[in-house]
């Protein structure tokens, strides 16, 4: 009848397995979808939207939308919440009664005794809303670290994009500037034939061209290599891969919008900071348990009865069969802690407390470090690659079409020219790195606010050729 009572505050299985807040969260963050795959037509049904959407060159969000649909890993991580779940729900559940049941006697004797004992924990059961209301903060905070898992895959499959499409325009570029190159070394050893150039400067040409060679071997690898592993984020496979890509990096936006104070918005948004204050207070709970078992473990209810037969003999020499039956009240019984008191299991749960209080608040000051230290990054990354943008590149343009112009009037040598035209190149280069480490900025930036984990910014896919942007379209020299 006790556990009866209790039956009516048990926790039921949501319907989407507990991905509700990560669902919300995707939602309202990354403007994006999530869903749990665990059926073949919840499987067919992403697969058909991945394959629309990679009829058309990926974009940023698309690729951050075929990720959240195809990556196996995160549809693990909504197992493994399915699995906080199934505790939460358990633990709110009445204890399960336990039944013992015996019989003594001699074997083949001509008397025995069955026992029967039916046994329930009485402070188990008292405590039982207590143990649910801890279990329900432990899920919840299972289901914020699942929401961060979300964006933390939206925020690297963005990063890897962005090197990707960079990589994509280093090949480009460098190709270019190869053809170019590989012109002028036509010419020189033309006019090294006739006697108009020396053997010194046509070495150094052809010497030019075959460093360009080298360098444009490279950037196909790096293209290679930054294409698996947005593969890899994206979750495909098999014909799926065979995706286009966009030719140049997104241009810069015209102007940042400014942050007024991004610590306060990181500490209302973070879902790291939301699963460590479910931590917390789960720990809390936990704590006042604690603190009453260390002084009574349990209280075990038990009630049993017994019931036997015998044979005796009769005055008159008769056996005769007696049948009894003895009815047990009802016995708790429970364990007190006499040699400690209890003030271990109190000690361990106060320091429990402590540590996830301490874990927070140390949480909440990387949080706010982390925020200043992303939009100061953001910020400056935006600086470097409008300066590369509006003032390197056109001086490098400049000094290349004066550096033709005396050269054609025999007024510079090859040399000087080839020395123009590699600083050229690595302007180039390093204007496209910047762009892109500006987009991988502004990615961090988000997950500084929302969670998502800590930006890697250009590690990883930065490599030593990197693209070409908008200006940088044109030859070696």
């Amino acid at each position: 009848m006790a556990a009866t009572l209790f039956l009516g505050g048990c926790v039921s299985f949501s319907q989407d397995g507990g991905i509700s807040v990560a669902r919300n969260i995707a939602y309202a963050e990354l403007n994006k979808d999530v869903s749990k795959i665990t059926n073949e037509a919840e499987a067919l049904a992403a697969q058909q939207r991945v394959t629309e959407l990679l009829r058309r060159p990926l974009t940023p969000d698309t690729a951050v939308q075929i990720a959240l649909l195809k990556n196996r890993g995160l549809q693990a991580a909504f197992n493994d919440l399915g699995i906080s779940e199934a505790t939460y729900v358990q633990a709110s559940l009445p204890p399960s009664p336990r039944v013992v049941l015996g019989r003594s006697g001699l074997l083949g004797g001509a008397s025995f005794e069955i026992e029967r004992q039916l046994m329930i924990g009485l402070f188990e059961l008292a405590t039982l809303p207590q143990r649910a209301a801890v279990a329900q903060q432990e899920f919840q905070a299972a289901q914020f670290r699942t929401a961060e898992a979300v964006l933390s895959l939206g925020a690297e499959a963005r990063r890897q994009y962005y090197r990707a499409i960079a990589a994509n325009q280093q090949v480009a570029f460098l190709q270019q500037a190869l053809a170019t190159a590989e012109t002028a070394s036509e010419l020189a050893k033309q006019l090294g034939e006739t006697g108009s150039l020396n053997k010194l400067e046509q070495a150094r040409e052809h010497a030019f061209y075959q460093e360009l060679g080298a360098q444009l071997a490279q950037a196909r690898i790096d293209q290679k290599v930054e294409r698996e592993r947005l593969i890899r984020q994206l979750g495909l496979w098999g014909r799926d891969i065979d995706f286009s890509l966009p030719s140049s990096l997104p241009p810069l936006p015209a102007r940042l919008a400014s942050q007024k104070d991004v610590e306060s918005e990181a500490l209302a948004r973070r879902v790291d900071l939301h699963a460590l204050r479910n931590d917390l207070n789960a720990v809390a709970g936990q704590y006042s348990l604690d603190v009453v078992t260390s002084v009574i473990s349990d209280i075990e209810l038990v009630e049993g009865s017994s019931f036997g037969k015998n044979k005796v003999i009769s005055e008159e020499g008769v056996e005769i069969e007696k049948e009894k039956s003895r009815i047990r009240g009802i016995e708790a019984s429970f364990t007190i802690p006499i040699f400690d008191f209890g003030e271990t299991t109190r000690r361990g749960a106060q320091e429990a407390y402590m540590a996830a209080a301490n874990r927070l608040a140390e949480r909440a000051v990387n949080v706010r470090s982390e925020s200043r230290e992303a939009y100061a990054v953001y910020r400056g990354k935006y600086d470097l690659a409008r300066h590369y943008q509006s003032r390197v590149l056109p001086l490098q343009k400049r000094i290349q079409d004066e550096a033709l112009l005396q050269y054609s009037g025999m007024l510079v040598d090859v040399s000087q020219l080839i020395i123009d035209a590699r600083t050229r190149i690595l302007s180039n280069i390093d204007a496209i790195n910047a762009r892109r480490d500006f987009w991988i900025a502004a990615t961090d930036l988000k997950a500084a606010l929302v969670g998502g984990g800590a930006g890697s910014g250009s590690s990883g896919g930065e490599t030593t050729t990197a693209a070409a942007g908008g200006e940088a379209a044109g030859g070696g020299h």
